[in-house]
């Protein structure tokens, strides 16, 4: 047995007093100092996020948008628009111009011009099955270096067309770079054996492939640009894209060659694009991606004015129809871009549910 001696106490209870201020959580901590065991500090609650804006209210401010006197929308009166789901149409109407003997309505046919080249694009993916050649890409991306392209006459076929002035003109240094031209797809159409077709014949193979409810016409045999038809029709159009119905609907923004000059050289060859912003270019259909003014939507705008386009999202689709007096080519894009802009404008509304 081992006896303490008093030499020995000090240490002892030194010894002592040490384990009972572990034991409290003691030794070491000063004033104002917080004890490794103290209790972690309570976060206040998450707050909820604020819910979604109801279709009513998404309504009333794409149409308080549409209507407007100040706004992007105001300077291409008169125009009907439409906006919509992949089942039906959900806002819309005829916005008037004061004095103007004309309006649009969801049934005015108009001509479609370069809306056409979405309708075609949509065809070949359809008619592949969803499989594109390379080649089909080069040309529904306007890489394939046809750049030769003015115009087609009435009444000829899609080869008597090809034929024409310098429509067939190809020039190898221009393969594999964007060049907005209408020869790409005059050519392609040549190549899958549509040559012997003129506009209404066309028109009714693509009817075949895309449905006979998409019941647009061609008054010209040229797949870029020679459709007319009404907003219902081309909002049946879209609507099929969003459902998945045609295939090109799950193929938006694919293999997309970027469509600016400016920034994109020696990429971009020629572009009629909005200046000052760089979109993209997928299979038959402008992707509005720049990184500054741009919401990734989908479009295809005519030179007469009609704009058709789809969200980013895929969720959303909308028209802008109207028919502005145009000259020169009418292959390109044209007054379409002045309703992007409106339609721009739209699509932030009804995401947002405030009027723009």
């Amino acid at each position: 047995m081992t006896l303490f001696t008093p030499r020995a106490l000090p240490g002892i209870l030194a010894a002592v007093a040490s384990v009972l201020l572990a034991a409290c959580g003691g030794g070491g901590g000063g004033v104002g100092e917080t004890a490794t065991n103290a209790p972690a500090p309570v976060s206040p609650p998450a707050s909820a996020p604020a819910p979604a804006p109801t279709v009513q209210a998404r309504i009333q401010a794409a149409t308080a948008t549409a209507d407007s006197d100040t706004n992007d929308c105001a300077a291409i009166r008169p125009f009907y628009w439409e906006m919509g789901d992949r089942s039906v149409a959900l806002a819309g109407g005829s916005v008037a111009y004061p004095g103007s003997g004309r309006g649009f309505t969801a049934d005015t046919t108009i001509t479609l011009a370069s809306a056409t080249k979405w309708l075609y694009a949509a065809y070949v993916v359809q008619r592949r099955a969803g499989q594109l050649e390379p080649f089909d890409t080069e040309m529904l991306t306007m890489r394939s270096g046809q750049v030769g392209f003015t115009g087609c006459r009435d009444g000829q076929t899609v080869d008597d067309c090809l034929a024409w002035q310098n429509n067939a003109a190809y020039d190898p240094a221009a393969l594999g770079h964007f060049h907005y031209n209408g020869g790409h797809m005059l050519k392609h159409a040549s190549l899958i054996g549509l040559g012997a077709m003129n506009g209404p014949l066309l028109a009714q193979e693509m009817h075949g492939v895309l449905g006979a409810d998409l019941d647009f016409g061609m008054i010209q045999a040229l797949p870029s640009g020679g459709a007319t038809g009404t907003s219902a029709m081309y909002a049946r159009f879209l609507r099929k894209l969003l459902s998945g119905e045609l295939a090109l609907g799950g193929q938006l923004g694919r293999s997309a060659a970027c469509a600016s000059v400016e920034n994109c050289p020696g990429e971009a060859l020629y572009s009629p694009g909005p200046a000052g912003q760089t979109w993209h270019y997928s299979l038959g259909h402008w992707v509005e991606d720049d990184p500054v003014a741009g919401d990734g939507s989908f479009s295809s705008a005519g030179a007469f004015g009609f704009y058709p386009w789809i969200d980013k999202d895929r969720s959303l689709y909308g028209v802008i129809a109207r028919e502005a007096p145009q000259s020169g080519n009418v292959d390109g894009p044209g007054a379409g871009l002045t309703s992007a802009r409106c339609g721009r404008l739209l699509r932030l509304a009804w995401q947002t549910a405030t009027a723009r």
